[in-house]
């Protein structure tokens, strides 16, 4: 195998990054590039096509071409197998694969590119090996370091124990009315002992001594000096900027992915000195052939009293749930007052609620293993074909009541493959082929639109494409509890409540 050169270009030819292996010009590898597209036949499924004197052999990224230009003598076999290798080794460096992405890492890729080939033939190496040898981590350079750092330390401890030493030495000789040892040498004999060592012990010690600042005037102009907060605004306006070039943005605390982190809808802006929030947590895991494996659903009514008036209520709980769930009170709430009438009040009514303290006064938990309790069911089925596998995955919405907002089912798909090619689509698509994942979003699933579904091909295996994970955010709770009325223990007039309702999921996985 004799391979000449190795290139990222466009459909129409322009190199992006290029690594020659062999004495070639500039010219002569623009020039073959150049040529590359015109000699592609569309009708056919080949990866590469010849020339009288070159091969090409290449790969489609997404808007890209991986192309090998090699010998005409070169064993093809030995080819396609390095031009897999050469596609796997761009997604490691490149989050997308576009232009820019590619030119802005250029470097990182030509080394790597170094690693495969040399002098035009295969190395025997493999991914991980490449991502060793290119992060050059030397072991010796951790442990000249680490020595450094310690012999720094140690240097910077010692001075200041001589600092402290002088320093009370001097304080000694202040308080017993002696001098302060000197300190001899060239050119101090018209120095005293005690100015020299008071000399010495402030030179040493003048770091820790904390120093005042002076007041000084502030101009009437300008400042160019940090402020609070700018960090912030500097940030934000980076994030517009993105926004703005057509980036996908999302803020988190935690650093965590939307499709990773458990979603939290905002709290009303309306809230009333009594106000419940009921919220729910599902974890399923389906088989792929189908059959529900296991399902819990987590629910819990949190209370919030802000107003002393109203803090001794009683909630009254409508449960209309025909599922089978099991419910759990506080230890402070009347049982046999909530088992006889569904109403939540404390054992001993001349109690209170605490203040501006969000209690949970209500539990339930139902676990099931029946098919007709799963919301959202998925079906995806991959079957193979001459080029790999034709994917066809779809959902249906079974709990007609429920809501379900920014939908996002995330397929797994396999790398170095480049990315599926869609075809029919309900809803929106992104590839992540940093993350070899496809996510299918849905902005809202509900009665009106209970069901659809996406089709893509892609090289693989159909167990590639497991687990299919889900994720979804809803106002409505999956089990039928509402509250319906809250009222004073006294009198037992009627109170004004605010209710905020959440469904998310914990765990949603099709294995």
């Amino acid at each position: 195998m004799v391979l000449l050169a190795a290139a990222v270009c466009t459909k129409a030819g322009k190199a992006i990054v290029s690594r020659q292996f062999v004495e070639m010009t500039r010219t002569r590898v623009e020039g073959l590039l150049a040529a590359f597209p015109k000699l592609m036949n569309m009708g056919k499924q080949h990866t590469f096509v010849e020339t009288e004197s070159v091969r090409y052999v290449y790969q489609p990224l997404e808007k890209l071409y991986m192309v090998l230009i090699t010998t005409k003598n070169s064993n093809i076999l030995e080819d396609l197998e390095t031009l897999r290798l050469f596609s796997r080794v761009i997604p490691e460096y490149c989050r997308v694969l576009e232009e820019s992405e590619i030119s802005e890492h250029c470097f990182d890729l030509i080394f790597a590119f170094d690693e495969i080939v040399a002098l035009g033939y295969r190395e025997n190496v493999n991914l991980a090996q490449i991502r060793t040898f290119t992060e050059m981590d030397s072991h010796e350079e951790k442990v000249f370091r680490a020595v450094r750092e310690t012999q720094e330390r140690e240097a910077k401890a010692e001075m200041r124990r001589k600092a402290k030493e002088l320093q009370q030495a001097r304080r000694d000789a202040e308080r017993s009315g002696k001098k302060a040892p000197g300190f001899g040498g060239f050119g101090s004999s018209g120095m005293t002992s005690s100015n020299s060592a008071n000399i010495i012990t402030d030179t040493l010690i003048e770091q820790e001594k904390p120093k005042s600042t002076p007041a000084t005037i502030r101009p009437t102009g300008p400042s160019k000096a940090l402020k609070l907060g700018a960090k912030g605004k500097e940030v934000d306006n980076f994030v517009d900027k993105l926004k703005s070039e057509g980036e996908n943005i999302i803020l988190s605390s935690s650093g965590k992915r939307s499709s990773e982190a458990a979603k939290v809808l905002p709290p009303p802006v309306n809230m009333e000195s009594v106000h419940l929030k009921i919220e729910e947590k599902i974890s399923l895991t389906c088989g792929r052939d189908g059959g529900l494996q296991n399902m819990e659903v987590h629910g819990i009514i949190t209370l919030r009293v802000s107003d002393d008036k109203t803090s001794r209520i009683r909630v009254y709980v409508d449960n209309s749930d025909k599922k089978g769930l099991q419910l759990q009170t506080h230890p402070n709430v009347d049982k046999k007052l909530f088992a006889a009438d569904s109403v939540i009040g404390l054992k001993n009514p001349e109690k209170s609620f605490p203040l501006n303290n969000d209690v949970g006064v209500l539990k339930w938990r139902l676990q099931s293993t029946e098919e007709s309790h799963i919301p959202l069911t998925i079906n995806c089925w991959p079957s193979e074909s001459g080029n790999g596998c034709d994917v066809n995955i779809e959902y249906e919405l079974q709990e007609e009541s429920l809501e379900l907002n920014d939908v996002v089912i995330t397929i797994p798909v396999p790398s170095g493959v480049g990315a599926p090619v869609i075809g029919d689509l309900d809803g929106e698509y992104r590839h992540d082929s940093r993350r070899n994942v496809l996510e299918w979003t849905l902005p809202i699933i509900d009665a009106k639109n209970k069901s659809g579904s996406m089709e893509f091909s892609i090289a693989g295996q159909p167990s590639d494409f497991f687990p299919v994970n889900v994720s979804f955010v809803s106002k409505r709770n999956y089990c039928d509890i509402q509250v319906s009325k809250v009222s004073q223990v006294d009198g037992n007039s009627p109170v004004r409540f605010s209710t905020e309702t959440s469904f998310v999921v914990d765990k949603y996985e099709i294995l």
